[in-house]
């Protein structure tokens, strides 16, 4: 867990991509013949962290540059976790997104893994106890919990971390 209170999928693209190895690859598959002449794809080795996003399933590789981008974020708010962000819960943009008791924002929106991040770090924080993690985040659990199964390695994650400590598994 890192102390900084900058969680890497909160930093913006240009950074983000100094901070990556960047490789162009040709792949088969659907596209045609440009496809196959093309080094279309690409993959953005994230340094710090190791972690990958890629993409290759647009013709246009800034196309695919823009999909490995934010594939690259979900999988840094998969990993990475920041007691930084967990401290500062909820932000300006998680309260931007709740409603009521309920948190509300769609997988393909940008704001959908820096909001996942946030969610994931303070779970962390709170010993993968999701009634206390929604409690500091101002949403219900079951919100909470119906949230992370937007993507299903979240709560899979959670999961995992739950059954180690001898917790039972939400659904």
């Amino acid at each position: 867990m890192s102390d900084s209170p900058l969680h890497p999928v909160l930093v913006p693209d240009e950074i983000l991509l100094r901070d990556c190895k960047v490789r162009h690859e040709r792949r088969r598959g659907p596209g045609g013949q440009h496809r196959n002449k093309t080094e279309s794809a690409v993959v953005l080795h994230h340094t710090p962290t190791g972690i990958e996003g890629q993409a290759a399933e647009r013709r246009s590789q800034f196309d695919n540059l823009r999909v490995a981008i934010k594939r690259l974020r979900l999988n840094l708010a998969l990993e990475v976790r920041s007691a930084g962000l967990a401290a500062v819960a909820p932000t300006e943009l998680w309260r931007s997104r709740c409603h009521g008791e309920r948190i509300a924002c769609n997988t393909d929106h940008d704001d959908f893994a820096p909001l996942l991040a946030e969610a994931l770090d303070v779970i962390a924080d709170r010993q993968w106890n999701l009634p206390s993690a929604a409690t500091q985040l101002g949403i219900t659990t079951s919100q909470l919990v119906k949230f992370l199964k937007q993507e299903h390695r979240a709560l899979l994650l959670v999961n995992q971390h739950r059954e180690q400590l001898g917790l039972r598994p939400m659904e």
